[in-house]
């Protein structure tokens, strides 16, 4: 028998299947509720507790974590009559982690009110990191919630959390969900850049592998670029690890917001209607490191290049200046939302620089944007120039050649819109008046 508090777990999924069985793996008792069987068996084969009802998973646990997809299945599992939450003990801590709209959440805590459930000690705590990291107890989390929720909550959250990175963002319940949509704006747009990216070089004539090794020590560098390469190079979409309807949905959060804000989500809107292309050709349900299909049939590993060494070096640089600039400005358009919506910038900064929306550019110039936007200096240097120049070179190219680059132009024209200035604070008067 554990003496460590049992645990309720709703939504064995990739991501969900990797945080409950590292619980179990530190002990605890886990009972898990899947509607996918296979992933109930999974769970039991792990040392979980499987349950055929949210209801019997809920049952006697004072400490329960949700991490289903979305708002849309997050709600009947939560409030249905067989549900989690009717059937929760008295002062039960509910842990919310999908990703989903703060307004989400907002309404939830109101729900649990209204329904006399304000016993209940609720978590708005979405997470970052992937499966991997899920797996080993090492995710970022974002977590908003009243100080006694946070008291009762923290140590289950500090269990599913690299050290350092339990993000407690003050605001309360939604301040967790916003820190995570401003975040996803670099996911989103970084997911597409590497396809583009990896397209764009296969329409040049380079190899994906090639592409690949010039990249990573790179200032084209992103996370996502590193970890989702694995599978661009090996077609490893079929279901894959990440499908497009789930970065299709954070990045709909994210530009739904934006409106109802009116904010500019410039790149975020273009990712958008390209995921929203990639739907259309049925790909929804496969890995979002395979929209590069949407440039060449081609496995971009299996490319022969017939390039000389000096022509093949220009062009590896055409696509490291396509990623530079694409990042620069996801770097702004992360930043400038954080700013709207009210989080501390500073910390997401932290957070921003060792998660899955991480990149170079994001780190060496996000910190000056913060200081400008924070009136700790003015940003007007010309910096931009460079960076101008260098994506305009690509993005020429492209059209010489004849191949779309939806974010590279984004990028280009919201820096052309910087006029003379060509400087960091002319980038962030694009989205911030």
């Amino acid at each position: 028998m554990s003496s460590k508090p049992a645990i309720g777990f709703c939504g064995l999924g990739a991501m969900g299947m990797g945080m409950a069985t590292h619980l179990v793996k530190q002990g605890y008792p886990v009972t898990g509720f899947d509607v996918y069987p296979p992933s109930l068996n999974k769970f039991e084969s792990a040392g979980g507790t499987p349950s055929s009802s949210l209801s019997a998973s809920a049952k006697d646990k004072s400490f329960y974590i949700v991490m289903v997809a979305s708002a849309m299945q997050a709600q009947p599992a939560l409030f249905d009559e067989e549900g989690i939450v009717k059937a929760l003990p008295k002062g039960a801590t509910l842990i919310l982690c999908s990703t989903v709209p703060s307004a989400y959440v907002k309404s939830v805590e109101k729900e649990l009110v209204d329904m006399g459930r304000d016993d209940v000690f609720f978590i708005d705590a979405p997470v970052s990191g992937g499966a991997g990291r899920a797996a080993d107890g090492t995710l970022s989390i974002m977590a908003g919630a009243s100080s006694a929720a946070m008291e009762k909550g923290k140590w289950l959250l500090e269990e599913m959390s690299a050290p350092k990175k339990l993000f407690i963002v003050e605001g309360g319940i939604g301040a967790g969900s916003n820190m995570k949509m401003v975040h996803q704006v670099l996911a989103a747009i970084q997911i597409l850049s590497l396809n583009e990216a990896y397209g764009f070089a296969a329409r040049l004539g380079l190899n994906g592998k090639d592409v690949y090794d010039t990249v990573l020590g790179s200032k084209g560098w992103s996370w996502m670029f590193e970890n989702r390469s694995q599978r661009t190079l090996k077609e490893d979409y079929f279901p894959g690890a990440s499908a497009v309807t789930i970065i299709l949905k954070d990045t709909s959060i994210i530009t739904s917001m934006s409106r109802s804000v009116g904010f500019p989500a410039t790149l975020c809107s273009v990712a958008e209607q390209v995921y929203f292309s990639a739907l259309d050709r049925g790909w929804g349900a496969n890995d979002d490191a395979g929209l590069v299909r949407l440039w060449t049939p081609e496995p971009v590993a299996k490319i022969e290049s017939k390039l000389s060494a000096e022509d093949k070096e220009a062009k590896f640089q055409l696509v490291v200046n396509l990623l530079t600039g694409i990042h620069l400005v996801s770097a702004a358009e992360s930043i400038s939302l954080a700013k709207h919506v009210g989080i501390p910038l500073p910390q997401f900064y932290d957070l921003a620089c060792d998660a899955a929306g991480g990149s170079t550019m994001f780190k060496e110039a996000g910190e000056r944007m913060i200081s400008i936007l924070e009136g700790k200096e003015d940003g007007k240097g010309r910096v931009l120039g460079g960076y101008i120049e260098t994506l305009k070179e690509a993005v020429s190219e492209a059209q010489a050649i004849k191949c779309p680059l939806y974010l590279g132009t984004g990028a280009l024209n919201l820096l052309l819109q910087t006029g003379s200035g060509l400087s960091l604070a002319a980038l962030l008067s694009c989205y911030m008046p």
